[in-house]
């Protein structure tokens, strides 16, 4: 891979690599033990491993001019093979911190296995590891075939890559240490923080450079979903993020907010990174990879534009319903609930348009397990949109909020449709990039579908079942005006259902553990020559125009 780099990329990575080492080395210095001093030995140590994968090919021949008439697609495959691999990381702690709720004894008295600290893990490892990993992959590989456009240089996408995943490693090794701005899908602490930032900005940048080289005239709807993402993330990241650090050299941070602001700019934050990070990222990956794989063009180009601006629009006014019965003004909570009613709208507009694309090809979906991943994540996100819009308003959060209800409905929308649509997309994608005819195993993937059903299907009506007990025995009073039930009591009434969620968790996990066997023995097996497939447009200048048309 390092032969597909000039030589002038090839020096700029071991000078940003050299930065990087000096960097670790004065975090690993100033830390003197503690965590930052640990993030600084890890921060160095990663930019050596990579400094001698780039110094080993340094000296190869320049790259053959040839390579710019197809698609750069090297940084893709890393990327799908590092999204599994987070995958089973993230989904192996999501099982355990499941199992905790349980058995609190499988802690074995170690302060990084505590609840506390694994579930950050947990969520970040799912999030950001698994998730982010395939919004980058595919958005590389969308951006490149919908634009009929090669990526501008061979350098940024493997700082974006590569650079994403220090961040990741950042943030979960600071977790395990106790390391935490105690901030919902925002923990890392302020230089990881800064790093992401950077990051970020090249692949803003990267996005607008490809799209500006493109010799497709239309801009296709999935780019406009991938740069909402982009962008909206890094406006949320930063402002959610500003803090104070203690010193340069302390890993400890401060909220630049407090009280009710700082509860109010993190659930703006918390509630738009499920609608940019996991919704409108994964929107993009569903409009491309969905027609694709069904053959068929998308029931309505306009549709998708309309539930675009709706999306856009309404999900930023939304993150307060989260703050419902607090301190924070009663107008607030209420816009915030007025709006995640009217988001329903925008939402099914995209999962019917999902559906209604797949008309005169049912036959694929009851044929093809890949599709039907993606069938049935376009059905979770109709379930999961309505749900969450029916759970922001006032009387119903008031029986929900602080329940497993929540936690059901955040794994209907990260179980059922997230992990779905990304798995449905790399089954679609792994064969088209390595040039394999198919899957290694068509079986495996039908096996992966139902274990992936079942386990979500298990988690939910579990944590359904669960929170709706709990709220209802939070609020039962005796005669005398009293609480029926002690807290304790509903920790008893709950454990059969953490037992039951935790075998879906394991479901589940058993599912990412064969779709990950399947991709790799997919890549290891023996490519049998130039394999045409529905992706196969290797010359950007000539090739045929996608199956993706613009109309109706």
């Amino acid at each position: 891979m390092i032969s597909q780099l000039t030589r002038s990329e090839r020096l700029g990575s071991l000078a940003v690599l050299l930065l990087l080492a000096v960097i670790g080395l004065a975090f690993a210095g100033a830390g003197n033990g503690a965590p930052l001093g640990v993030h600084g030995l890890i921060i160095l140590f990663y930019a050596i491993g990579l400094a001698f994968v780039v110094m080993h090919g340094y000296f190869e021949a320049e790259p053959d001019p040839e390579r710019l008439s197809s698609y750069y697609d090297d940084p893709i495959k890393v990327g799908v093979v590092l999204t599994m691999l987070w995958a089973v990381f993230g989904m192996f702690f999501g099982l355990w911190v499941s199992a905790l709720l349980a058995w609190p004894d499988l802690t074995f008295d170690a302060g990084w296995a505590s609840f506390g600290r694994m579930r950050p893990v947990h969520t970040s490892g799912v999030i950001f590891g698994f998730g982010g990993n395939a919004l980058i992959a595919t958005s590389f590989h969308v951006m490149q075939r919908t634009s009929r456009a090669r990526l501008p240089d061979q350098f940024s996408p493997w700082f974006v890559l590569l650079g994403y995943n220090l961040f990741c490693i950042l943030a979960i090794s600071g977790y395990f240490m106790g390391l935490t701005q105690s901030k919902e899908y925002a923990e890392a602490e302020w230089y990881a923080d800064i790093w992401l930032v950077i990051v970020w900005v090249v692949y803003f940048l990267l996005y607008i450079r490809t799209l500006a080289r493109r010799k497709e005239p239309h801009i296709y709807v999935a780019n406009w979903y991938y740069l909402a993402f982009i962008l909206v993330v890094a406006m949320l990241h930063i402002v959610n993020n500003l803090a104070i650090p203690v010193s340069l050299g302390n890993a400890k941070s401060y909220s630049l907010f407090s009280g009710v602001q700082d509860a109010m700019t993190q659930w703006w934050y918390g509630h738009n990174a499920v609608a940019f990070f996991l919704t409108a990222g994964f929107l993009g990956m569903m409009y491309y990879y969905l027609p694709k794989r069904a053959e068929r063009p998308i029931f309505s180009y306009r549709l998708s534009i309309i539930s675009f601006w709706g999306i856009t629009f309404l999900y930023m006014w939304a993150g307060s319903h989260h703050l419902h019965y607090t301190a924070l003004p009663q107008w607030v909570q209420t816009l915030g609930m007025t709006f995640s009613v009217v988001l329903l709208v925008p939402s099914w507009a995209s999962a019917g348009n999902a559906l209604a694309t797949l008309n005169g090809a049912w036959h694929r979906v009851r044929d093809d397990a890949t599709l039907r991943f993606m069938m049935v994540a376009a059905v979770f996100y109709g379930l999961s949109t309505f749900e969450g819009s029916f759970m922001a308003i006032r009387p119903v959060n008031s029986l929900s909020h602080y329940t497993d209800w929540t936690v059901g409905h955040v794994h209907a929308g990260a179980l059922g449709w997230v992990a779905m649509i990304t798995f449905g997309s790399i089954y679609a994608l792994v064969p088209w990039i390595w040039k394999r005819e198919r899957m290694y195993s068509a079986r495996l993937v039908e096996v992966h579908f139902w274990l992936a059903l079942s386990g979500t299907i298990v988690y939910v009506f579990a944590m359904w079942n669960s929170g709706i007990i709990q709220g209802l025995m939070w609020r039962t009073y005796n005669d005398s005006g009293t609480l029926a039930y002690s807290f304790i009591d509903s920790l008893v009434a709950m454990h059969p259902y953490y037992i039951a969620r935790t075998f879906g968790g394991l479901l589940f996990l058993l599912g990412a553990m064969v779709g990950t066997y399947n991709v790799l023995k997919t890549i290891r097996a023996a490519a049998p020559g130039t394999v045409p497939t529905a992706d196969d447009k290797d010359i950007p200048a000539d090739a045929a125009k996608p199956l993706l048309q613009p109309g109706e």
